[in-house]
């Protein structure tokens, strides 16, 4: 596909200014790619894919106008070969074998393309290496497959057709050479990144990441719990959750049986008004904020005023929030303090700070969750480790007189003398 340079030898990292070197970058603009569009050729390329270590695999789709996304192409690569798969004329029941075979998957942000595989193929790839995942182990901050590309390859990715629309056929030259760009440098990208990580001992971390990435649920949520998605769900009171929880709950499987969005069957503003003030009648119904004439047609009103009266006799503990993320107030200073020194070792180590720990992994930490991720892996060697003797006062976080905070054990000496403490709460007045 078009013309390429040799990608560096000596990359380091994302501090590595490939446009300082005696090679150009280069925009992509290679031939057209071959387009799969019938049985014939998608069981030749799977044949050709049993064989290969590691292939590339990318998706476009769409969901804007539908409950679940709506696969448009894939597109695959692999040494030597590089083709898209209209799924549009195309049965990828085939392709199956290929995401269950040994090969490497090798994507970018994988996580709604495995979503939609899932789907396509009934299975997911048998192991994953993550372009975005891994670059985010050597510097990089959730980075797009473009900016890899041009920063680590120097090699430009076509822009021109971002924002097609892929499920309109035919697909012109463009459109198919923007579609293969998002495949055709993986394995090359996923070559140099495992270098570095095999380098800095970080391998096995990413290969973790990326299992951990790879065997989550894949799909629709519970309609159970739609509610919680609500804005204002946390508003709601008493009566007015069971309400919610069984008219979303609704909601969530009439759009699914009819494939479209959410919010095409009923507003987040209708279910909210219907909670707070649950309709008897379709009379009532009809006065809520958010709710049409469509809503009324049909078997629709009844199904929203049966859906209400399920709510009404919800049990409350079945209706409840889930407890809010938090500990307890005493420990509260804990996580900014642990927070800071996280920022500062993803600065020191080159980590985006986000996979080293979030403020749910912080708070998970510090409530001593057994399926904190601080607390086991490499991110207990790593983080959970000092967190813990900074949290217990062995360690302390300091400046370290160059504009950074450093860990250091503590000396327990008293900086600040003790104040005398009141002896009776202040109540205010003159």
């Amino acid at each position: 596909m078009g013309r390429r340079r040799q990608p560096r030898r000596d990359w380091a990292g994302p501090d590595l200014k490939i446009g300082d070197t005696d090679v150009d970058r280069r925009d992509v603009a290679g031939p057209r790619p071959r387009l799969i569009d019938d049985d014939a050729g998608l069981a030749a390329a799977v044949a050709a894919l049993e064989g290969v270590e590691a292939y590339a695999v990318d998706t476009e789709f769409h969901r804007e106008r539908t409950y679940y996304p709506k696969l448009a192409l894939v597109q695959l690569a692999w040494p030597g070969s590089c083709l898209l798969v209209d799924p549009l004329a195309v049965d990828l029941a085939p392709f199956a074998a290929v995401l269950d075979g040994p090969g490497l998957a090798v994507m970018h942000a994988a996580s709604q393309d495995l979503e939609v595989l899932q789907r396509a193929c009934g299975t997911i790839p048998t192991t994953l290496f993550d372009t975005q995942l891994a670059a985010g182990f050597v510097g990089f901050s959730t980075p797009s497959l473009a900016s890899l590309a041009d920063r680590v390859l120097g090699v430009h990715l076509p822009k021109t057709s971002r924002l097609t629309d892929w499920l309109r056929r035919p697909l012109d030259a463009d459109q198919l050479r923007y579609a293969a760009a998002d495949v055709e440098h993986l394995l090359e990208l996923a070559r140099l990144l495992r270098q570095e990580l095999v380098a800095s001992g970080r391998l096995r971390w990413v290969e973790a990441e990326c299992e951990e990435l790879r065997t989550r649920s894949w799909g629709p949520p519970a309609p159970e719990d739609a509610w919680l998605r609500l804005k204002e769900s946390r508003t709601l009171r008493g009566r007015a959750r069971g309400v919610a929880r069984a008219v979303a709950a609704w909601r969530e499987r009439t759009a699914a049986a009819t494939d479209q969005p959410v919010r095409f069957v009923l507003s987040d503003m209708a279910v909210v008004g219907i909670a707070n003030e649950p309709p008897r009648t379709l009379d009532q119904l009809r006065r809520i904020r958010g709710v049409d004439q469509r809503h009324l047609r049909g078997s629709q009103g009844k199904e929203i005023l049966a859906a209400v009266e399920e709510g009404r006799s919800l049990p409350d503990a079945e209706a409840r929030q889930p407890h809010r993320e938090d500990v307890d107030r005493r420990k509260r200073p804990a996580v900014a303090l642990l927070a800071a020194w996280v920022s500062q070792l993803a600065r020191d180590q080159s980590i985006d700070a986000g996979l080293l720990a979030t403020r749910s992994d912080l708070v998970a930490f510090l409530n001593d969750d057994p399926d904190a991720r601080l607390a086991s892996g490499w991110r207990a060697e790593l983080v959970g480790g000092p967190a813990r003797r900074l949290v217990d006062g062995e360690l302390a976080l300091a400046f370290d007189g160059h504009s950074g905070l450093a860990l250091e054990r503590r000396s327990h000496d008293p900086v600040v003398p003790a104040l005398p403490r009141p002896t009776a709460p202040w109540v205010g007045g003159d």
